[in-house]
């Protein structure tokens, strides 16, 4: 129960500033693919199936398209700008697929802060070992909001 315990809460849009920069470097192992292969319940043979992914032109299996994006989205609920925020949209290409093991940095820039609207936009590059751009996008997240004192109410978590 989190009652009265305090959250670690992100940036506010008032500590955001265009020009901002993150970089985020991860590797994609074998036991990230099965577990999202497995929630997804997705069988795409292009992922999983080297005699499948040999024919094709991509000539190995490759990383879902869509768990890139849950590596960029987690890259904002975690560090920019940070836990409470909400990706509102998102424009990504995804010029070069990327292959099991490969290292991959996430490159995120603050281009807009509208405080207005309380929304940051922001421009992902996404580069592999080679340096070749594997993602670019532009996203559009609703920084943490600032909660109130709730004095004692019980809500419920989850």
């Amino acid at each position: 129960m989190l009652l009265g315990k305090k959250r670690k809460l992100g940036r506010r849009i008032d500590e955001i500033s265009a020009g901002e920069k993150l970089s985020v470097t991860t590797k994609v192992e074998d036991k990230d693919l099965l577990l999202y292969l497995g929630l997804t319940d997705d069988a795409n043979p292009l992922y999983i199936q080297h005699d499948y992914a040999s024919q094709t032109p991509f000539e190995k299996p490759i990383v879902p398209a869509v768990m890139l994006t849950g590596m960029i989205t987690s890259a904002i609920s975690k560090y920019l700008p940070g836990p409470g925020s909400h990706v509102l949209s998102q424009k990504i290409d995804f010029p070069k697929p990327v292959y099991h093991y490969e290292t991959i940095e996430l490159l995120f820039e603050v281009i807009e802060v509208n405080r207005s609207e309380h929304t940051v936009v922001m421009n992902v590059t996404g580069t592999n070992e080679r340096h070749e751009t594997i993602i670019s996008g532009k996203l559009k997240v609703s920084p943490p909001h600032r909660l109130k004192e709730i004095h004692g109410i019980a809500l419920e978590n989850f």
